[in-house]
């Protein structure tokens, strides 16, 4: 299998060359002696722009081949490398369509990046609620109706952007929603994060890409063995102006990129090529089920699959809940106490991201201490309500951004905090979506969940007076 970017770098390790040039390890030869033993094998790849290993801004040798057989793999127009993670794709593609005043179709449940990149672009949002899903009570997809009401109210909309599959891998048939927007010349854009491995096909869901998107970003290090911000850019079509977006990609990556994480996206492409054309997929369902299989014999869990019969839950993802009454955070304490780290957990359950492949496994003796775990660990009392989105499929922000600019903020106590608008994003992480947009009307729904996530000491983002449980606020009346 190919991989031309990772094995140019082997063979500059391999020629004990002299180094005057950065980064200023110099191949490792200068570094802390207690960490060396750990990094030195990645310092001799780390390097810069040498000659014969190409530039990622201006790629015409290996890193251009590299992408190349990327864009061959998932049969896009074009494949770039991303450094600086999925984030970067995010705003570049919303940057790439939308300008100031822009209206962009964005759907609710989308990562804080794609909210940032609408603040960067200086669009108009129109947030799309997407469904709730019954079992799991997670935002999940939005409708195609609800895309073609937004659309019938908004048909100088510049793009859709789209969230698929969700955190918790559930997805959905996007044909019908990239077919809607389509008639209409609207380019979809996917953040596909947790879809990378999609390409593999059965047992897994639909690529974005097959369905018709525009351009996608997957975060490569999500669920192929590429290092931490490895992820792809894709453009699918001539929707998108590829010099634009180009443009954007270089802007916001960084000028120094890590040959290191190019290299492990390489890799990555080269480790899904060779599954595929291997014909090793069925194995690698078997052993999925195998390690499924040792989380049915924990003795107070249950397995939580989705509700709604339209959507495919992603095989790499596994919720539990216990059967208990542990909140998602004691149940992922209770695992992180065994050696046993999930991806997140919220008020009702813990996700899990397994492995398409590895020795990763419960062993019967690490199953009985988390059994025990689950017997011994007193389950608070507490609330759960159902989440709470929007009635409305369609909604906007109360004031556009340049009248929010005029006004003067102040923090108040959560208990007087509905109805007013937030001056700051509040963010429960992972999984990174806003619970509380800056700009947006605070609902009673938003803050009785945000205390209730305050109280069992959930990490979130922004909020700078949350441990005094008051948030910021435009004053809109003198």
């Amino acid at each position: 299998m190919k991989t031309p970017l990772y094995t140019a770098l082997v063979h500059h390790a391999e020629g004990n060359h002299q180094s005057f040039h950065v980064p200023g390890h110099h191949n490792g030869d200068v570094f802390f002696d207690e960490a060396r033993t750990l990094f030195e094998s990645i310092l001799k790849i780390d390097v810069t722009e040498l000659t014969g290993l190409d530039d990622l801004h201006e790629p015409s040798g290996v890193i251009k081949e590299a992408q190349d057989l990327t864009s061959e793999l998932y049969g896009t127009k074009e494949s770039f490398f991303l450094v600086n993670g999925s984030t970067v794709g995010n705003l570049a593609m919303i940057l790439s369509v939308c300008g100031p005043g822009d209206v962009l179709l964005v759907q609710r449940n989308c990562h804080k990046s794609v909210f940032h990149a609408v603040e960067l672009s200086g669009a108009q949002p129109v947030f799309l609620t997407p469904e709730v899903d019954d079992a799991l009570d997670v935002p999940t997809h939005v409708l195609q109706k609800t895309v073609q009401d937004a659309i019938l109210k908004h048909p100088s909309a510049k793009g859709l952007m789209l969230t698929y599959p969700n955190y918790y891998g559930h997805a959905v048939n996007l044909q019908p929603v990239i077919a809607e927007a389509h008639k209409h010349d609207i380019p979809v854009l996917v953040d596909e994060a947790h879809g990378a491995h999609f390409i593999l096909g059965r047992p897994f869901p639909q690529p974005a890409l097959e369905a018709g998107a525009d351009a996608v970003v997957q975060s490569a290090h999500k669920t192929l063995p590429a290092m931490t911000m490895g992820s792809y850019l894709h453009l699918n079509s001539g929707r998108i102006n590829r010099d634009r977006l180009k443009h954007y990609v270089t802007v916001l990556q960084s000028s120094s990129p890590s040959y290191p994480i190019m290299a492990s996206l390489d890799l990555a492409r080269a480790y899904a090529e060779e599954i595929i054309k291997s014909h090793r997929i069925t194995k690698i369902e078997k052993g999925i089920n195998e390690i499924k299989e040792h989380f049915f014999k924990i003795k107070g869990l249950e397995i939580v699959e989705p509700a709604d019969p339209g959507v495919r839950q992603d095989p790499l993802k596994l919720c539990v809940r216990s059967l208990h009454g542990h909140s998602g955070y004691e149940l992922k304490s209770i695992f992180e106490a065994n050696g046993v780290h999930p991806e997140l957990a919220d008020e009702k359950q813990v996700l899990f991201i397994l492995p398409l492949e590895g020795k990763s496994r419960l062993t019967p003796e690490l199953i009985r201490k988390i059994e025990k775990g689950i017997d011994h660990w007193p389950a608070a009392k507490q609330s759960r309500s159902r989440i709470e989105l929007p009635i409305e499929k369609i909604t906007t922000l109360p004031f556009e951004k340049s009248v929010l600019s005029s006004l003067k903020k102040e923090a108040v106590p959560l208990s007087r905090a509905a109805g007013r608008i937030s001056a700051e994003q509040v963010i429960p992480y992972p999984p990174g979506i806003p619970l509380i947009m800056a700009g947006e009307r605070i609902t009673e729904e938003s803050i009785s969940q945000l205390s209730r996530l305050i109280d069992l000491n959930v990490h979130i983002q922004g909020g700078v007076h949350l441990e005094d449980k008051q948030i910021t606020v435009y004053i809109e009346e003198e």
